[in-house]
């Protein structure tokens, strides 16, 4: 199970909304080699946490993507739509200038859960 870097919750809930931290291409203290692998760690962490409170990735309502280099979005958009699949939740994609641990991308995600 991925656990949180810092002084934060993997996730919280508000009624039947899921909201998830950011999540990198980390796979326990390994990250990834390159963004497309990053970004399909990243997904992949947010379907385990999602998992964990009871929803899935087609739960996913809004995503919020952190890109180190905004020039890498074409890239950083096909690994995305690979692993997120069938669900096409409503995405932010924004440029910064540094993510923890050298990280490529970071993801966040809402989640409505069905009832």
């Amino acid at each position: 199970m991925v656990q949180p870097a810092g002084h934060y919750e993997l996730y919280t809930t508000e009624q039947r909304w899921v909201f998830v931290s950011g999540q990198t291409g980390e796979d326990g203290d390994r990250l990834a080699p390159d963004l497309s692998a990053q970004t399909a760690q990243a997904i992949r962490n947010i379907a385990t946490i999602l998992e964990g409170a009871g929803a899935s990735l087609e739960d996913v309502k809004k995503t919020t993507c952190f890109l180190a280099n905004i020039d890498d979005f074409a890239e950083f958009n096909a690994a995305y739509a690979r692993g997120m699949g069938t669900a096409k939740p409503a995405r932010s994609t924004v440029g910064v200038a540094g993510l923890p641990d050298g990280a490529l991308v970071e993801i966040e995600a809402w989640a409505f859960l069905r009832q």
